[in-house]
């Protein structure tokens, strides 16, 4: 019997375990916004009365949420199991898939850490920041599950460099962006406990830092693209960054002046997991030497 899996099934299996990572954010994020986070009580049963229980609204939001991270853990088990049973294997796509597996077993930890705690800043803050570590891994075990390749992207050292601070500055933007959150009005429950900043403050600090990262990506790129083989494929990826990231300002803006209101957070933290996403695949295909699948590489 033939157990050996193909190298673009394989493939799939690692985009799937990505978007349900990404999913999971925005479900958690729904959890938080529609005040939700204590809608079960305990862990890792809803309450001591029933260990699952959807008799209240809250109740069944959390709860499905809860169930939804069981999908997440199947398919990072199973991008494990995959990559041991590829015809060609890598131990490179083992390492990083059993990443993803530690990293769901320390979020469904620390699920119990931010519900035990009545949602605790910190916890709360801990749960999406480790959710974008995810994120990140599941891409770059994606980009090197991808099959039919060609080596493209020959960065300088010094390139390197300015991407890796790039990098650096995009990881403050995310972790302003949850001390934003963790001060402002929706932290999942009524009761719970919120940082004593001022919200306009955290919120410039946030905001300040997102421009100077989707500045200085785009910067870095523009200069890797003059001499690149592959000028369509950054002319295109520098497009949709900034496409994406003029938006996500314009509705941090827009929420920040109507009051916050819940649908126009649940969006902004779509684009943030989406520029996010964005940001840490160009870095990675920009300065790792990895390379793209042919449809993505043209010369002019």
């Amino acid at each position: 019997m033939n157990r050996k899996i193909s190298p673009r099934a394989y493939e799939k299996l690692c985009l799937a375990s990505y978007l349900s990572l990404f999913i999971i954010v925005i479900s958690g994020g729904l959890v938080r916004l529609t005040g939700s986070g204590l809608g079960c009580s305990d862990w890792p049963q809803c309450n001591s009365e029933r260990f699952i229980d959807v008799s209240s609204v809250h109740g069944a939001i959390e709860q499905i949420n809860r169930l939804f991270t069981g999908v997440v853990a199947a398919l990072v088990i199973a991008a494990v199991l995959g990559s041991l049973f590829l015809a060609e294997r890598k131990r490179k796509l083992t390492q990083l898939s059993l990443g993803l597996v530690a990293g769901v077993l320390a979020q469904i930890i620390l699920g119990a850490i931010v519900v035990l705690t009545g949602l605790n800043p910190f916890a709360n803050m801990g749960h999406f920041l480790l959710s974008m570590v995810l994120i990140a891994n599941a891409i770059v075990l994606y980009r090197h599950s991808c099959i039919d390749k060609n080596p493209v992207l020959d960065c300088s050292p010094r390139e390197k460099q300015y991407l890796f601070g790039v990098g650096i500055l995009f990881m403050f933007a995310v972790i302003s962006g949850t001390v934003v959150t963790a001060t402002g009005p929706h932290a999942g429950d009524e009761n719970a406990v919120r940082f004593g900043f001022a919200i306009s403050s955290v919120a410039r600090i946030h905001s300040i830092s997102v421009l100077l990262s989707l500045l200085a990506l785009s910067l870095v790129l523009i200069k890797v693209k003059r001499r690149s083989k592959t000028r369509e494929f950054l002319e295109q990826r520098l497009a949709i960054f900034l496409g994406v990231g003029l938006l996500q300002a314009l509705v941090g803006y827009v929420q920040y002046f109507n009051g916050i209101p819940v649908v126009l957070v649940a969006t902004h933290l779509f684009g943030a997991a989406l520029i996010w996403s964005l940001a840490v695949d160009t870095i990675i295909v920009s300065g790792s030497g990895l390379s793209l699948p042919k449809n993505l590489t043209s010369s002019r």
